[in-house]
């Protein structure tokens, strides 16, 4: 649990003080749309992951609709970068999700049964409450296209859902 309350830490200070002046005053448009694709992706990738280790009916049919989920919303906000011509900037946020989440990744892949389905509802619990609370304090706040901000508002409605699920997952596999 230490390490989930580390990695908790460690994620939300990556997401609300990312190092560098152009995250100071907090993310420009193109850094906001790489962050939110980025951390949709990493939660695509941890839900690929429990599809291929959990053999638990409760975790892969969180996993799928995680898949599902994020993937819908990451093309969506592909297709308005697209149509607003807006190239995603990459940023030492979403640098540090990546890297963060491919040693969550690697440490994932030792484990089996139990302890896997066990770690990966507590990553994605503590994953969905960081993620929500840099929208709602962060991310929302600095965009400043409407369609942005209404994208990335409708999608932490999603994510609320998607914690409280993950939250009633790893209640029942404790």
């Amino acid at each position: 649990m230490a390490h989930f309350l580390f990695r908790l830490g460690a994620v939300t200070l990556l997401i609300s003080s990312a190092s560098g002046t152009a995250l100071a005053a907090g993310p420009t448009d193109p850094q906001i749309a790489h962050i939110a694709y980025t951390a949709g992706g990493i939660d695509i990738a941890a839900a690929k992951q429990a599809l291929a280790h959990s053999h638990n009916k409760a975790v892969r049919s969180f996993a799928s609709e995680m898949v599902r989920d994020h993937t819908a919303v990451n093309e969506k906000a592909l297709a308005l970068v697209k149509k607003l011509h807006v190239t995603p900037e990459a940023n030492p946020t979403s640098a540090g999700l990546s890297k963060q989440a491919a040693a969550t990744l690697k440490r994932l892949s030792r484990m089996q049964g139990r302890s896997f389905d066990r770690a990966y509802a507590a990553n994605e619990v503590s994953y969905h409450k960081t993620v929500n609370g840099a929208l709602s304090e962060t991310l929302i706040p600095s965009a400043s296209n409407g369609e942005l901000k209404s994208l990335l508002q409708t999608g932490l409605a999603l994510f609320r859902e998607h914690q409280a699920h993950a939250e009633h997952l790893a209640a029942s596999l404790k």
